[in-house]
């Protein structure tokens, strides 16, 4: 009989960032309150699976998101570099302001790479094999890696054999969401996506525009 394997891939929860900077990679950015309350949710909402491996990114957030369901698991948290944030040169600037610049214009050359950042060919170079160990070490069971939205994307994608180059403002990777790979054996049978901290989601604020001068 085919062994059925779960891999799960967890969004971090919301980040405190009042100055609504890309922080990308840069040390230092922690869960808000309501993003300790997302961790919080989930780890309820999956306690009971099957799951006997946790995994996560090196960053604080993701590491801080791992840790309620860590303790309802009581399981160890495994830090792997390869579930981490996307690299971007765009890291410490304004989200709102960072494509309107001119003096970036120069990085903006190629979106469908994309210039400005770690390619998305290479992402899947790092992600699939960071599954296929993942999913090895919890053969027949469930396994949970805790990363982040492009990195979760980007594999999804490449998994269901979509295109790499897409609109940001399309994907299904919501704050503390779960896309979860199932395998029969070694053959992906189906992507399923939820939202088990949905209710704390809050809506995205609306951009104001630049004052004329």
């Amino acid at each position: 009989m085919t062994e059925s394997t779960v891999v799960h891939l967890l969004r971090h929860g919301e980040v405190h960032n009042p100055q609504g900077l890309l922080y990308g990679r840069l040390p230092g950015y922690h869960l808000s309150e309501n993003g300790r309350l997302m961790a919080e949710m989930v780890a309820k909402a999956l306690a009971g699976r099957d799951i006997v491996a946790l995994y996560s990114s090196p960053l604080e957030r993701a590491q801080e998101t791992a840790t309620p369901l860590a303790t309802t698991l009581e399981l160890p948290i495994k830090t792997d570099d390869r579930l981490i944030e996307a690299d971007n040169v765009f890291e410490g600037l304004a989200v709102g302001g960072m494509f309107r610049a001119p003096r970036n214009y120069r990085h903006l050359w190629n979106p469908t790479r994309p210039s400005w950042g770690e390619p998305y060919v290479d992402i899947v170079k790092r992600m699939r094999p960071m599954i296929d160990d993942a999913r090895a070490d919890a053969r027949g069971h469930e396994v949970v890696l805790v990363s982040h939205q492009l990195p979760i994307w980007i594999i999804r994608l490449a998994a269901e054999g979509r295109r790499l180059a897409h609109d940001p403002r399309r994907r299904q990777c919501a704050l503390a969401s779960l896309t979860s790979f199932t395998f029969e054996g070694d053959r992906l049978t189906s992507v399923g996506y939820s939202e088990p901290a949905g209710a704390l989601i809050k809506p995205p604020k609306l951009l104001k525009p630049a004052k004329r001068r």
